[in-house]
């Protein structure tokens, strides 16, 4: 399956108010190499393993694989993982056609507040709303795989 998804900082927590789903996300990777990142990852009470390529020239696109795994599972694959364990709470909101998730980060990455959204195509359309900031789709400072070994703090 290809990931065609845009990211954004988010300017202030007015988001919260908006949102429909909240869920807290530890996770961990076993390979955080560029080509093929492989990411354990417990969110709310499910267990998940996705594996990624590399994005393509835009920063827009790239191959992504996910299976749901048992809880017990993704807590003992975390315990292999690199170091720098990614800790947030994500909440979801709904605008129009898509639902932006917006990732509050927190221990080396707190103040960290990043909204994603998935398109359907690259020129898909969207609703911005206001608490939407600056693009940062494609700058690998905002990647979970990068901020696990270069935190946010350290910037």
């Amino acid at each position: 399956m290809i990931e065609i998804e845009r990211k954004f900082l988010v300017r202030n927590d007015s988001f919260k108010k908006e949102a429909f789903a909240k869920n807290h996300i530890a996770q961990g990777y076993l390979s955080s190499v560029p080509e093929r990142t492989v990411r354990v990852r417990i969110k709310g009470e499910k267990g998940f393993l996705t594996i990624k390529g590399a994005s393509n020239d835009s920063g827009l696109s790239r191959f992504e694989w996910e299976k749901e795994i048992p809880v017990s599972e993704a807590k003992s694959l975390l315990l292999l993982c690199e170091k720098g364990v990614i800790d947030k709470t994500r909440f979801e909101i709904k605008k129009g056609n898509h639902v932006f998730e917006v990732d509050e980060f927190y221990n080396d990455n707190e103040g960290l507040i990043v909204a994603e959204i998935e398109l359907y195509s690259e020129n898909d359309t969207f609703e911005k709303p206001d608490w939407l900031g600056k693009e940062v789709t494609g700058d690998i400072r905002y990647y979970n795989a990068y901020l696990s070994k270069n935190p946010f703090k350290n910037w």
